[in-house]
Parts: C-alpha cells; structure tokens; sequence
C-alpha cells in the first residue's frame, strides 16, 4: 500500500504568511521557508514582527478567510485519495489551517498549533514534534507503507529524502539544483505523471 505525504502551502494553497502580508501591508512577513531554511528563526522573525505591528491571530484570521485552494488542487486531491492514501505534512498551524481544509475537504493533516493569550497576541508556538515531516515518514514506513512526497521548500526536505520516492513541486530553481536527483513538477499534470510513474516503480 501506498501513502502519499506532501506539503500543504505552495502545493494545495497560496503561502498563508504571503497572504497576510498582502493583507496588513507589512512586507517583512513575505518571507517563508523558501528563503529560510531554519524554521525556528523564521517563526521568531515573524512574531517578533507581529508583536512590533500589534497583529493578533483574529488579523490573520481574516486574510486566511481570504485565501481559496488553488486552482485544480481539490481536483487532484481527490485523484490522489482514489489510488492511494493522502497525509499532509504542514508546519503551518491548526488555527491557521482549519478553515482552509474544509475548502480542500478535510483531508488527513499533521500540523502544529500556534500559543494565543486571551487578548488574542501570538504568544510562541508549540511543535507537535521536532522534524514532524521526516518523523512521519519514518512512522509510516515502519507500518510497512511505501511512501511517496512531494513538497516545495527546505522544511520539505527531510521529509522528502525520508520517502521512498519523491517529487520536488514548484522549487526555486536554487532549491532544485541543490536537489537535481529529484524530479520536478511544475503543475498537477506532471505532479500526477510523476506519482503514477513512480509508484510503479514501488
């Protein structure tokens, strides 16, 4: 049995940050893990920022009402759940992803969760494990699954080298050439060709 493991933001959904970016004005939050490799620094970076704005998760919550999956991504998501099962691996977080997984129609997500004071200030966050993504991975292969992933970023790539077979998805092109064994898809045509592709090779 298969189980396909793939990343959320920049596979099935706009980069939330980038949204709320565009939404407060504030271009500093437009950085994500594309540019950052180190995931803690990057969390710091943008609470540093929204605490210095006055931003408060109901803020967020609002460019997140905003934000639709994108186009032909329910569509694959379906395809995909018909010849195998489906995790999504995020870092984003549950407060954040809730709204966007009934427009995806709750698909299975591993995440973690933002710490929110009464006054509705992100206080830090809370990892629902370190390296999640690889952990997953790893957890499903010891339930004899064979593993197929597909993400866009660094915080994609233990996860990505954990799997039995992987599938980079709209890299940069840096992050494509530091990863040049891996095959690269640019839409969902050629996302679900490389599955099918690779799965036979399982």
């Amino acid at each position: 049995m298969i189980i396909f493991t793939l990343d959320l933001e920049g596979v099935f959904i706009p980069e939330i940050w980038i949204a709320v970016a565009n939404k407060t004005g504030i271009e500093a939050l437009r950085r994500t893990t594309r540019d950052e490799p180190d995931y803690d620094k990057l969390m710091r970076y943008r609470l540093d920022i929204l605490d210095k704005n006055g931003i408060k998760i109901a803020d967020i919550q609002k460019a997140i009402d905003q934000i639709d999956p994108l186009e032909g991504a329910g569509e694959f998501l379906d395809w995909l759940k018909s010849i195998g099962r489906v995790v999504i691996l995020s870092d984003t977080f549950e407060q954040f992803a809730r709204p966007l997984m009934a427009k995806l129609g709750y698909p299975s997500l591993f995440c973690h969760e933002l710490e929110i004071e009464p006054s509705g200030r992100i206080s830090g966050y809370k990892l629902r494990i370190s390296d999640q993504k690889r952990k997953s991975v790893e957890a499903f292969k010891s339930l004899n699954f064979k593993v197929i992933a597909s993400g866009d970023s660094y915080n994609d790539l233990s996860m990505l080298r954990a799997a039995d077979r992987a599938v980079l998805y709209k890299p940069t092109e840096k992050f494509a050439a530091e990863n040049a064994d891996l095959p690269v898809a640019q839409n969902y045509l050629e996302l679900k060709e490389n599955f099918l592709k690779l799965a036979k090779e399982l």
